[in-house]
């Protein structure tokens, strides 16, 4: 089948969150071969025991992808340099409430567009050139609906969005004719704990799930999407 993903290399940058989880049980059930590269030093075998008593799959811990020193020398050191990356997976990052724009704080904004921008950056610079020397590959990246359009006290949260959207929609313009997919989902409230936590009156249903993210990051993975190029694709629930 075409849409099958077994024994296909993917590299997942923050597999330990929501999401990250659900895309790593979706590609894991498939057969995928998995890179798992996350910030914490201990939670990839706490969460994944089964991938971390599997020579197939590499788990990667103790990366801050904010740093680049860190992601040249720990994960550029781990990739086999004769091992394809054929999908990479962006779902490092994270949201923070802030303040009106006036009373944005230097903390606030460099928390936000590290977390979301520079983890992205650095993790390109890393996988990227792999891929053109290969001559192919599939990049999703993790957006959200303020990258469209701005929200009250969400302006550093915007911006590192928005920034997220731009450069995947550069990265498609300048690597595509090298036979390489970038695409941007942009999910909107996600189904989790900690949102259910935060806001104890919403109408949950009306919510994404991790589950149906993972379902459509893994088609933008696969050769059915293979014509599809810096798309933006909202996947905002009921």
């Amino acid at each position: 089948m075409k849409d099958n993903l077994a024994e296909k290399v993917v590299l997942i940058t923050g597999p330990t969150g929501n999401l990250g989880r659900a895309v790593v049980k979706k590609f894991y059930t498939q057969g995928a071969r998995l890179i798992l590269v996350d910030h914490h030093p201990d939670r990839l075998p706490n969460l994944f025991p089964e991938l971390a008593n599997d020579p197939r799959q590499l788990l990667i811990p103790g990366v801050d992808l904010a740093n680049s020193s860190q992601v040249d020398s720990i994960l550029g050191q781990s990739l086999n340099s004769n091992s394809p990356i054929d999908c990479l997976v962006c779902t490092a990052g994270g949201f923070r409430m802030g303040e009106k724009v006036h009373e944005i704080s230097d903390q606030n904004w460099d928390y936000l567009l590290d977390l979301n921008l520079k983890t992205l950056l650095n993790t390109i610079r890393v996988v990227v050139p792999k891929m053109l020397v290969q001559g192919f590959g599939k990049i999703v990246t993790i957006g959200a609906r303020p990258a469209l359009v701005g929200k009250n006290r969400m302006g550093a949260y915007s911006v590192a969005k928005s920034g997220v959207l731009r450069l995947t929609e550069t990265m498609s313009a300048e690597y595509k004719a090298s036979g390489i997919n970038v695409n941007c989902v942009l999910p909107g409230t996600i189904d989790t704990p900690q949102n259910r936590e935060a806001l104890p009156e919403a109408d949950t249903s009306k919510w994404v799930t991790p589950d149906s993210l993972a379902e459509v990051i893994y088609f933008l993975c696969s050769e059915s999407a293979r014509d599809i190029h810096g798309a933006a694709i909202p996947v905002y629930g009921a």
